[in-house]
């Protein structure tokens, strides 16, 4: 499993396009962090990792399948544009906000996360009541570096 200590070799440091600066793996097969996240703390997971990463980066992209034994396999979502993740404790509903409409999902016996040694969440599953699962991979597809802030003057010919 990964950890979350020093940087890795390899890795470099780069500034999003909020100024942020973050850490990018150059292998997208690094090892990630599988955990089950307890239902008393969606909320504050969910809200920490939109806030950290999505509402910071542009460029992220969800698939999600429903995977039920009664209807098989079908995706609510491929590709869609991903602008964050909430948990709803009242209505016991995790709700993912993306392009073209929200997906909610009601109920979630467990929910179970893959994440990559910065914290970025690469994959969750939902298992619910019912036994049916959903599995929402989430996609880095860039990262816009933030521009400079110094200024360099045009060198004039000698």
């Amino acid at each position: 499993m990964g950890s979350r200590g020093a940087r890795p070799a390899g890795h470099e440091r780069i500034q999003n396009r909020t100024g942020e600066t973050i850490v990018t793996s150059p292998n997208p097969n690094d090892q990630l962090e599988t955990t089950r996240v307890p239902n008393d703390q969606l909320k504050t997971y969910f809200d920490k990792f939109t806030r950290h990463f999505l509402l910071r980066e542009s460029t992220n992209a969800v698939d999600v399948e429903i995977l039920s034994l009664d209807s098989g396999d079908q995706f609510a979502a491929e590709g869609a544009h991903l602008y964050g993740i909430t948990y709803d404790p009242k209505d016991n509903a995790l709700e993912f906000e993306i392009e073209g409409g929200d997906h909610r999902v009601t109920k979630p016996k467990e929910v179970w996360t893959a994440e990559e040694f910065d914290g970025f969440v690469k994959a969750i599953e939902i298992v619910r009541d019912d036994g049916t699962r959903e599995v929402a991979r989430v996609n880095r597809l860039g990262i816009t570096p933030a521009p400079s802030t110094t200024t360099e003057q045009p060198r004039r010919p000698k």
